[in-house]
């Protein structure tokens, strides 16, 4: 999920009093709930039940976090023997794995791959329900929380790649939604991850923010700029807790803020969405993050360029990165034969069209059959991990583009 959709849970959920009820996939919904019965993972809860064979694995990053990763390794059929392509499934910010997983099998990312023939790998980033542990720290202590989207392309993608890479001895198709995607190109642009990477799927990706055209994003941006942050003291944003909270309250009362209509406000208009696959992901899908990392999002909406976090200072930056300034990250510099499908959204007012031209501007020299771009003019942010009929719009589309690169 794109770095304000957090905005539009806290909202929602608050305007309907944290009441949300599913209705309609009937089957979906009873292995939802079951997650708030018991503390059964994703496996037991919701995969499994639906008849995927479903494995679980801890992996640790470099700077000690322990995240959970999921594995279905084949369809509800089974299938021939063999190896199988692996593929990593990367979630955006304020959500987790499960966001993969919200629709019924014929429509959910995760279910559609491991029935074509993938060996389905599903993250659950470093703060989210299922990531929660570290080697020293706890998720009370603020240090735990000292990161941003940095780390996530530092340690965390390294850790989890690299762990499925190990495990299956094969290179991976990548996919990320949103943050997802930001943090892999951040990787790429460095050379981290390419010796082991086939292909990269990006959904709504994220680089540039500059054209961002929600009035409700906008302002939540340029509220943490720094005095909201300071009135905050904290270092773990919960959109469930009381900072989330205050924070909403902040920002919706900023002049020329609208905070009704959400959906189409913030996101765009999503045209293919459930009513209750939203409403499962209003509530099961709120998760924390660092305020790091939303303050990051803000520094690069408000300087129109993409850089490492700035710590605020020169004499801290010199410290962290040995300049003044955070280093810029340069998408240029990813690899012209790394194979990149970008598919994004006309109506989408995160991922605006015009900041993913800047970004297609970046690559205007990377190898013509390596680079794909799908603009969907009538989806908006949501509708590619969410969307009735994104199997038929993306999915098909880009496991054609996955067979092309294995």
């Amino acid at each position: 999920m794109g770095f304000r959709c957090w905005l539009l849970v806290i909202t929602f959920v608050l305007s309907l009093g944290f009441q949300c009820e599913l209705a309609g996939a009937h089957g979906q919904r009873q292995l939802l709930q079951s997650l708030e019965a018991a503390d059964d993972g994703v496996c037991t809860a919701v995969v499994s039940p639906q008849g995927y064979e479903c494995r679980e694995y801890e992996v640790k990053t470099q700077d000690g976090y322990i995240l959970t990763m999921n594995r279905i390794p084949q369809g509800r059929g089974g299938g021939s023997a063999g190896k199988r392509q692996p593929v990593l499934l990367q979630h955006g910010v304020t959500a987790d794995g499960l966001s993969w997983l919200l629709n019924p099998p014929q429509q959910s990312l995760a279910f559609v791959l491991a029935d074509n023939g993938f060996d389905v790998w599903i993250t659950h980033g470093r703060g989210t329900r299922w990531s929660r542990r570290h080697e020293s720290l706890n998720t009370s202590d603020s240090a735990y929380w000292a990161w941003s989207w940095d780390e996530l392309a530092s340690y965390d993608l390294p850790a989890t790649v690299g762990f499925v890479f190990q495990q299956t001895g094969q290179k991976l198709h990548y996919v990320g939604h949103s943050m997802g995607t930001l943090t892999a190109l951040s990787a790429f642009s460095e050379g981290k991850l390419v010796d082991k990477i086939k292909s990269a799927a990006l959904l709504t990706p994220v680089a540039y923010l500059t054209y961002m055209t929600t009035t409700i994003g906008r302002a939540a941006a340029s509220a943490f700029s720094g005095e909201l942050l300071g009135d905050l003291g904290v270092a773990e944003f919960d959109p469930k807790g009381a900072v989330g909270t205050k924070f909403l309250e902040a920002v919706c009362a900023m002049p020329g803020v609208n905070c009704f209509d959400l959906m189409a406000s913030l996101t765009g208009p999503n045209c293919c969405l459930n009513d209750s696959t939203v409403d499962a992901f209003l509530k099961y899908e709120l998760q924390p993050t660092s305020v790091r990392t939303l303050v990051h999002f803000s520094q690069t909406f408000r300087r129109g360029v993409i850089t490492k976090y700035d710590h605020g200072s020169s004499t801290a930056n010199m410290a962290a990165y040995g300049q003044s300034s955070p280093p810029e990250y340069h998408m240029s510099n990813i690899p012209h034969d790394l194979p990149l499908l970008l598919s994004y959204g006309g109506g989408d007012m995160l991922s605006d069209v015009k900041d993913v031209q800047l970004l297609l501007n970046d690559l205007s020299n990377h190898d013509a059959d390596k680079l794909v771009a799908q603009l969907v003019k009538e989806y908006a942010h949501l509708d590619f991990v969410m969307g009735v009929n994104a199997k038929q719009v993306v999915y098909d589309g880009l496991i054609a583009f996955f067979h092309k690169h294995s």
